[in-house]
């Protein structure tokens, strides 16, 4: 496995620093994190959230307005997240 050289600062001797692992891992939690929200968007279809916007500030008195909006999410993208996080990790698990 390639290794970068390296001195280290406490001992002046040279080090090896293996990066293909942490860079693999990283593709791992990637693909890990894909399939979960793959499934959680087949499983609850969408999702809501509220924005707060200010709408007129007299003096002392502020208008503000909470607007809710509700985001519905496609299953096929739920479904190509799910593939592209199994794809990861069968990449990441070929590789290493």
């Amino acid at each position: 496995m390639p290794c970068t050289l390296s001195a280290s600062p406490e001992t002046g001797l040279q080090e090896c620093h293996l990066y293909r692992r942490n860079e693999l891992s990283v593709i791992k939690i990637l693909a890990i994190v894909l399939i979960l929200a793959g499934l959680l968007g087949l499983v609850y279809g969408r999702f809501s959230y509220t924005r707060e916007t200010q709408e007129a500030k007299l003096g002392p008195f502020e208008l503000t307005v909470k607007d809710t909006q509700t985001v519905n999410v496609p299953v096929w993208a739920g479904v190509a997240a799910i593939a592209a996080g199994g794809g990861l990790l069968l990449f990441a698990s070929k590789k290493s």
